[in-house]
Formats: C-alpha cells, sequence, structure tokens
C-alpha cells in the first residue's frame, strides 16, 4: 500500500510499504477515504525528529472503511463507515472507566512516562504506524472505532477524529461562565472549531491570529478577530475589548511553536541539529517551547480566569510566571483529548444538516495522498491559504 512516512525534518515522502494485518483478535483493518494532516503533525516535521525513526507512517485523523475485524471486535464489522479516534483506548481500565480514555492504562507508553498510544506520532507514544495511509491497522478496535452514517460526504466526519473532540474539550477545559467571554489563541483548526463551539455555546468570542485567511475565515463564523500582526500588545487589545479585564477565559491553540519567541525558536532549530541519541534527552529535560501565546494568554485572561491549553507543548523546564499566575489566581487545565468522551455531544451537531459548527467550511485543500509532501510544505509555511488538509487516499 501507498502511505505518508516520514524521513527527517520536513521530509515527508510516499512510498509502498507492506499492507497491515490482524495481530490481535482486538484488531481491525480499516480502508482509508479521508486522512487529515494535523497542526500537530507539524511538530513531527520540524522539531519533534528525535523522537522519530526514517519509514515511519505518519497521521492520526483517519476515516474510512472496515475491511476486517479480529475475532473479539463486536460493535464493527467488514462494510461499516467508520471514524478512527487519534489515541487508543481499550475502553475498560480504570482511567477508561472514568472517561479519561487519553490515560488508558493497557494502551500508556510506560517506557517513556507517557499516556496512551497515538497513532502515526513518534516512539514517546508508542510508534504505531498512523493514517495518512491506504490501510490502517487498528488495535483495541473492540472499542475505539466510531461507526457513522452512511451518506454524507467524509468532511462531515472526518473530524471527529480529533479535531472536534480537541475542540469541545478545549471549551469544556475553559470552564466559560454562562455569557462569558473567551479568548482564543491561534486560528487553526482547533482554534477554528474552538471559537465555533464557544460561539455556539452562546459566550463571546475574541479570536487571535496573524494570517490573514484565518482572520477572515473566523470573522465568517462570527468570532470578533485580533490581528496580531497590527494589534501591537495583545492582551492590551483584548483588555480593550473587555472593559479592562481580560476575557473570562482564554485557549491555548498555538502550542510549542508560537512565534514571538527567538530564543526559543533557536534552541529548537540547534537541537534539530544534533544527533537524535543527544537531542532527545535534551529535549525531555529542557525548556525548547516557545511560550510567548502562554504567557500572553496569562496576560490577557481576567483574575481568577480559566486558561485551557490544547496546543502541544513538549519541554520538562520550561520557565512560566509563577507569580503572575498566583497571584492572579489562574486555573490551568491542559491535556490529550479524551476523544469519545465527547462524541454524544458532537455527533447529533455534526449529523444535523444545518451544519451549526460549520465543519463543511474548514478544509481549505482536498488533496490525493500522493500530494502529501506538497501538503505539508504550505501547510507548515501557511501558503496557498492552507488552513486544513484532505487527504483522499
Amino acid at each position: 500500500m501507498k502511505a505518508v512516512t516520514w524521513h527527517g525534518k520536513r521530509d515527508v515522502r510516499v512510498e509502498e510499504v507492506a499492507d497491515p494485518a490482524i495481530k490481535e483478535p482486538t484488531d481491525a483493518v480499516v480502508r482509508i477515504t479521508s486522512t487529515a494532516i494535523c497542526g500537530s503533525d507539524l511538530h513531527l516535521y520540524e522539531v519533534l525528529g528525535p523522537f522519530m525513526t526514517a519509514g515511519d507512517i505518519l497521521g492520526h485523523e483517519p476515516m474510512g472503511v472496515v475491511e476486517e475485524v479480529g475475532a473479539e471486535v463486536r460493535h464493527i464489522r467488514p462494510g461499516d463507515r467508520v471514524v478512527v479516534p487519534f489515541n487508543i483506548a481499550c475502553g475498560h481500565c480504570p482511567m477508561c472507566d472514568l472517561k479519561l480514555y487519553a490515560q488508558c492504562e493497557t494502551t500508556q507508553v510506560r517506557e517513556h512516562g507517557m499516556g496512551a498510544a497515538l497513532f502515526g506520532y513518534t516512539r514517546l507514544y508508542g510508534q504505531v504506524p498512523g493514517g495518512q495511509a491506504e490501510y490502517l491497522r487498528v488495535p483495541q478496535a473492540q472499542f475505539g472505532p466510531i461507526k457513522v452514517p452512511e451518506g454524507p460526504p467524509d468532511e462531515r466526519f472526518v473530524y471527529l477524529s480529533d479535531v472536534l473532540p480537541t475542540s469541545w474539550q478545549a471549551v469544556e477545559y475553559a470552564e466559560v461562565p454562562e455569557g462569558g467571554s473567551v479568548a482564543v489563541f491561534g486560528l487553526g483548526p482547533i482554534g477554528q472549531m474552538s471559537a465555533r463551539i464557544a460561539r455556539h455555546r452562546g459566550y463571546r468570542v475574541i479570536g487571535v491570529d496573524g494570517v490573514a485567511e484565518r482572520l477572515e475565515m473566523a470573522r465568517r463564523h462570527g468570532v470578533e478577530v485580533v490581528d496580531a500582526r497590527s494589534a501591537g500588545d495583545v492582551p492590551d487589545a483584548i483588555r480593550e475589548l473587555t472593559g479592562g479585564r481580560g476575557t473570562d477565559s482564554v485557549i491555548d491553540a498555538v502550542g510549542m511553536e508560537a512565534h514571538g519567541s527567538p530564543a526559543a525558536k533557536l534552541a529548537q532549530t540547534l537541537t534539530g541539529f544534533l544527533p537524535d541519541m543527544v537531542a532527545a534527552p535534551l529535549m525531555t529535560q529542557a525548556g525548547v517551547d516557545r511560550l510567548a501565546v502562554l504567557n500572553q494568554a496569562i496576560d490577557a485572561v481576567r483574575r481568577c480566569g480559566v486558561i485551557s491549553v490544547s496546543g502541544v507543548y513538549g519541554g520538562m523546564t520550561d520557565p512560566l510566571p509563577m507569580l503572575r499566575m498566583f497571584d492572579k489566581g489562574i486555573t490551568l487545565r491542559m491535556g490529550q483529548a479524551h476523544v469519545k468522551r465527547w462524541i454524544d455531544d458532537l455527533m447529533p451537531l455534526v449529523a444535523d444538516d444545518a451544519d451549526p459548527l460549520g465543519v463543511m467550511d474548514l478544509a481549505t485543500h482536498r488533496l490525493p495522498l500522493d500530494a502529501a509532501p506538497h501538503a505539508y510544505e504550505i501547510f507548515q509555511k501557511k501558503q496557498d491559504g492552507a488552513i486544513k488538509v484532505l487527504l483522499q487516499p
């Protein structure tokens, strides 16, 4: 089969690899019909190379049709149309019983002290072959895959794999009071959907970004915007819009590669030139994140407000302004999305022909799998208006 494989910094290729097969009675094999490139994939493309191996299959936002199931998989069968959550969970361990699926104890990557295994996402998360491919082996398929209706296009459902649950959780974790306000930093796919979900719930939403196409997309969905290129001091701009107080909550949908952190950018760049055996321990023991957005979030949120972090961070000793955070009484919540926890909330909205979350207005590029190298490049460089790219094997 064809698959998108990692070979180094900014080097992804479409190659022929072995077809997946059932290995465990809880496995399934899915023929992929749509698979998306996530902003987190760009961290592999740019920063997290020390935790990758040449030939790793990328991707964790797939959907498709079930081809084969193991003997213990009963809720889906060949021919079913399914979305595959990005985290791999068993559904029956103590963490899963608490609906904390991103911390599943069955698939937890204890070797590296990490949570549940993820598709297509480094040795730290199990080095499980990903879904940017023609076929995908799905472990723990007795629980994971989400059956979706026949008929509507893939775009109605594919974001249930990651984008929508991550965005829903970001808003949940933000704990916006009734009729309150939330600032969303970063209007990539997660920021766009977080803003729309917050609007759907009746909150005032202020979106922050510096890319014209992203700002315009947010405006189309009723979001007030702050252009980071021209606003000067972004937290000051947010305070001006909120009576000098700041928003009740902030969502950081950017993460480790925020603009405006030149020293951390240099650290990331230099680390990228080191041999993996040196770079990997350095990255797990040092502060190598660009923290400009997180610091702005701390500044912009009102006193005793909540910051919800959905953007991925990777440093272990990142400096935070603890005096400022303590004095303001800030609550900080974060973590990988517990995908299946939020599906019952999301499915009626996604299945609604009125498209209340605007899922049909997110993908800017729909390309064949063979175009993946080009797709990664334009997404990473924010070229050609690329906000969300769907690949179709």
